[in-house]
């Protein structure tokens, strides 16, 4: 079992578990990285979108004072310093173009002593702005994911709003940021703090995985291994629920198969004892009379037993097949009871009189050991319909324990007593009973009593079992009571049809 400690369903298990914990690690880094994307995208436009009305605000307002009518210069230095500000400030481009899309209006235009750039800028002499967006910017608010209509290099966050001169539009403002530049080293950032904090849960995840699926699968191991040992007919092993098992919400399915795993080991193991035990009775029930045949039939043939003596030996050697061929009944019964091949063939008769004349045919053995029967003078008539013959099996089984088991001078009482559903047929006998241990065993299958105590010096086990299965087969119902010294009594219950 050691050997095939990482294998089989123990590596499914755990391979399995650890593949399903990392597709869900994938797929919370996934959809962690989208959320988180949108996220800082939204956050881009809403910061772009703020200072790109802030700055269409100030332009608007510096471009109608009275101060920048004195000096355009000086509206050029304040427009362009704010841009550079705000540029600087949320790490983007923000420039102003006029109604025909060309850049007037930039950072770069003013150097770092705040002198004016002669000519054109050279960052954005090449910009020109489609129609189609100044037309949509022209709206109110321009939202929009791109170029710029082939202005810019890459992918950029376009933001743009209309600057307003007295009730009329004069320009427009564009705030533009990449997309790719800015938001992989962000992602970059969130990625690397999500694969260690998940590096460390995987491994911690790993150990308990590990140790999880060792333990559940422990049992069945342990029964798998104990099975093998079943199929060489070693039923000793049990299967132990309490050690090494983790038990939050109390028994699992696991515990339960692990119970039903040992009874089934206790029932194999008893099952193995009654029929090693059936086997020697049998062999010995068998042995005893065909040995006790032959020596007569040979002593009758050879001469040693002489003329005179022969019926003698011949009345025995008679009741010895009698006896091998009542085993050999209660075997095969046995097989067609297992086989479920036990047909019913229902007819009236008269259960007291059966009784009778079951005890009629014991006459001989009663009368040698002295035995009183009890009963028959107040017994009456109880006809009912069942199947004679097997009745009749069990009628006999239960007189030939009582006459076999009642001792010297002793008794036997018998009664049948009916009523509107059922007939009740009790047969008591004195003697030393049935153990209190033993009562509840005694019908079942190869079940004898302990011998060592002498109770039951005959027989193979069989004939209790069957009684029981006959009864049953009737719908009916046997039981047993006995009073340790004093006496044992089988009570049957048939229903009348």
């Amino acid at each position: 079992m050691h050997g095939r400690k990482y294998s089989g369903l123990f590596r499914k298990y755990f391979i399995v578990t650890i593949s399903i914990i990392l597709a869900s690690f994938v797929f919370i880094g996934g959809a962690l990285l989208l959320l988180v994307s949108k996220l800082w995208m939204d956050e881009k436009n809403a910061l772009l979108m703020e200072n790109t009305l802030s700055i269409a605000q100030n332009t608007s307002d510096v471009l109608e004072s009275d101060y920048m009518g004195e000096s355009s210069r000086g509206s050029v230095i304040v427009i362009c310093n704010s841009l550079m500000q705000i540029s600087n400030a949320i790490d983007s481009d923000v420039f102003i173009t006029n109604l025909k899309g060309e850049v007037v209006y930039c950072k770069e235009i003013l150097q770092s002593n705040m002198a004016l750039y002669t000519g054109n800028c050279l960052v954005h002499n090449s910009y020109k702005v489609p129609e189609n967006i100044l037309k949509a910017a022209s709206s109110g608010i321009y939202r929009a994911t791109g170029n710029l209509g082939g202005s810019l290099s890459d992918i950029h966050f376009v933001v743009a709003a209309p600057v307003e001169v007295n009730g009329v539009i004069a320009g427009y403002v564009f705030s533009t940021q990449p997309v790719v530049g800015g938001l992989t080293p962000y992602i970059s950032g969130i990625f690397k703090m999500f694969f260690f904090a998940a590096l460390f849960a995987l491994a911690i995840t790993f150990i308990l995985v590990y140790l999880v699926s060792y333990r559940f699968t422990k049992p069945l191991q342990q029964m798998s291994a104990a099975a093998k040992q079943y199929a060489t007919g070693d039923f000793s092993t049990r299967i132990n629920i309490k050690r090494g098992r983790i038990r939050i919400f109390g028994q699992d399915e696991v515990d339960e198969l692990v119970q039903a795993f040992n009874t089934m080991a206790q029932a194999l193991a008893t099952l193995e004892m009654s029929r090693r035990s059936f086997v020697a009775n049998v062999s010995h029930e068998l042995k005893t009379p065909m040995t006790t045949i032959g020596g007569f039939i040979d002593g009758i043939l050879d001469g040693t037993i002489t003329e005179d003596k022969e019926k003698q030996y011949l009345k025995i050697v008679s009741d010895e097949v009698k006896r091998l061929s009542r085993l050999v009944t209660g075997m095969l019964n046995m097989s067609k009871i297992e086989a479920g091949e036990l047909d019913l063939k229902p007819q009236r008769f008269d259960i007291s009189e059966m009784l009778f004349m079951t005890l009629l045919s014991f006459e001989q053995v009663i009368d040698n050991k002295h035995i009183e029967i009890r009963g028959l003078d107040t017994m009456q008539p109880n006809p009912v319909t069942a199947d004679k013959d097997m009745i009749n099996q069990v009628v006999y089984n239960l007189v030939d324990n009582a006459v076999k088991f009642t001792p010297d001078s002793g008794y036997i009482e018998v009664s049948s007593k009916a009523d509107s559903e059922k007939v009740i047929v009790k047969v008591r006998n004195s003697g030393k009973g049935i153990p209190s241990e033993e009562i509840e065993k005694i019908f079942e299958r190869f079940y004898k009593v302990d011998k060592s105590r002498s109770y039951d010096v005959k027989g193979a086990g069989m004939g209790l079992y069957i009684v029981k299965t006959i009864v049953e087969l009737h719908g009916g119902h046997i039981s047993a009571r006995s009073e340790d010294g004093e006496y044992a009594e089988f009570i049957v219950q048939l229903p009348l049809n």
